[in-house]
């Protein structure tokens, strides 16, 4: 009889994959406070999560890597300075003896598109890690490593409905009901950093209203209010980044009529910095029915029909 001791390889092989998704975040609304004196801008934003999603595999126990899949995979470019092996090394800095693995993204959300693609990608490294180590999702290490990998990943921790303020560290958890809408997306990049620049607020400036709408802060609908109320709440708002946006790039402007004239649509309105933009129905019928059409219509542009919660 021949025996062997069980190599590491074997054991690695032997470990189950570990998966999560990370879900588009939605600016339902915006608002810029102004910049402060270190250049980050303060904002308020009513976000909540999509039902489509990226799709993050790890596997404990390998070395730190990163593969890319998917129909979008060529659009991640380089993986080095992805944000998944970003907050990865963020993490690994503050928990000793991190176990780490290799991760494998399924890419299928627009990128630079104002739904956080790249930094729900993290948030998802981030849970999957927390996992494998047994760490809770909680943990101020955790938490630490998601703000300082970008302003989007701690809302995308938890990828629950919240209003986030602050540069996106403060986040209050709001009973957001499942809301049909249609998602847009030209397949063109709108860089953050040109939109803030665009929209030209110089340190410590606040936005031209913004003392007014601190004082008028919006009160959203308790839990169990009517999809109806919610739109006629929503309509309310608006997303400061729209106009700067579509400044950068016109095509917004084409995305957002094709949403608004949509048989159906209760409100249009642009996500993040763009350049994605999304329509609210009172029903998941018409919001398919809206989706077909658009795609018919633009059938080069990324087009889901789904449900915000």
């Amino acid at each position: 009889m021949i025996s062997r001791q069980n190599t590491q390889a074997d054991v690695i092989s032997t470990q189950p994959a570990l998966i999560e998704n990370g879900r588009a975040k939605v600016n339902l609304t915006l608002r810029v406070v102004g910049r402060r004196t270190d250049g980050y801008h303060e904002i308020e934003s009513l976000v909540a999560f999509a039902d489509c999603a990226d799709r993050l595999t790890l596997m404990p126990g390998l070395p730190l890597h990163l593969n890319t899949v998917g129909p979008l995979a060529q659009s991640c470019g380089d993986a080095a300075d992805n944000l998944v092996l970003k907050a990865a090394r963020l993490l690994g800095e503050r928990v000793p003896n991190l176990r780490f693995g290799e991760f494998t993204l399924d890419k299928v959300l627009p990128v630079a598109a104002g739904i956080g693609g790249g930094s729900a990608d993290a948030a998802a490294a981030l849970r999957l890690l927390a996992r494998a180590n047994s760490l809770p999702i909680d943990d101020p290490r955790v938490i630490e490593a998601a703000e300082m990998t970008g302003a989007d990943v701690p809302v995308c921790l938890a990828s629950c409905a919240c209003v986030m303020t602050g540069i996106g560290e403060t986040l209050m958890p709001v009973a957001v009901p499942n809301l049909p809408c249609v998602m847009v997306n030209p397949r063109v990049g709108v860089p953050t950093k040109d939109v803030f620049q665009e929209l030209g607020l110089r340190n410590g400036e606040l936005l031209v209203g913004a003392a007014d709408v601190m004082i008028e802060a919006a009160e959203w609908p308790e839990g169990g209010t009517s999809i109806r109320d919610w739109l006629e709440t929503l309509a309310i708002g608006r997303n400061d980044l729209e106009a700067p946006a579509v400044r950068v790039q016109p095509v917004v402007s084409e995305v957002l009529s094709s949403l608004r004239n949509a048989d159906g649509a209760a409100l249009a309105r642009m996500s993040g910095s763009g350049a994605t933009c999304f329509a609210l129905f009172e029903n998941g019928a018409d919001a398919l029915r809206a989706s077909q059409k658009i795609q018919l219509d633009h059938p080069q542009w990324w087009v889901h029909a789904g449900t915000l919660s």
